[in-house]
């Protein structure tokens, strides 16, 4: 199974993306769609890398990083919440600023579906996205997720409470 097309390829973490991993784990603009919300260290973070085997059944997770053609970094993809017994895992992405609105979202999920299904053999894949983000909403329901349920209340923001949407695709 090849995780690269024309435009991009999904890898494992290297030592060299520190700075990267870094850059997009303390962008604060993005902890409102995570669950992030304190900044990590680069040595938590180099910590993470060093540590991290990349084996989704051991770690129950999985962190690639977005590659373009000529080998930048460009965002990081996420399988986390991995559950065995029922095959299932929720999905993260995160494009860096400056390479958005330029299809690496998309394409690197459509990698990560065929990924998931055919060796990593899962059963679905699922997403959870704040109510009020159209621009990932529209990137998961193009991609084949389908909205399953509302919660309300979900995630707390600056605001207060916020709606999140539970899209999920059966492989």
């Amino acid at each position: 199974m090849k995780l690269s097309t024309g435009n991009i390829t999904l890898r494992a973490l290297e030592p060299e993306d520190l700075d990267f991993v870094y850059s997009i784990e303390n962008d604060e603009t993005m902890w409102d769609v995570s669950s992030v919300n304190v900044p990590y260290s680069r040595m938590c973070l180099q910590n993470y890398i060093l540590t991290n085997s990349s084996d989704i059944y051991a770690d129950k997770q999985l962190r690639l990083v977005v590659e373009n053609t000529v080998k930048q970094p460009v965002g990081l993809l996420d399988l986390v919440n991995f559950d065995p017994r029922h095959s299932r895992a929720e999905v993260g992405i995160a494009i860096h600023q400056e390479f958005r609105h330029k299809g690496y979202a998309e394409e690197a999920l459509r990698i990560l579906i065929n990924y998931s299904r055919d060796l990593l053999h899962m059963h679905q894949l699922y997403a959870i996205i704040p109510d009020d983000n159209n621009i990932s909403m529209h990137l998961f329901k193009i991609c084949g997720f389908k909205k399953t349920a509302v919660f309300d209340d979900w995630l707390a923001t600056p605001h207060g409470f916020a709606k999140a949407v539970f899209l999920q695709m059966i492989l």
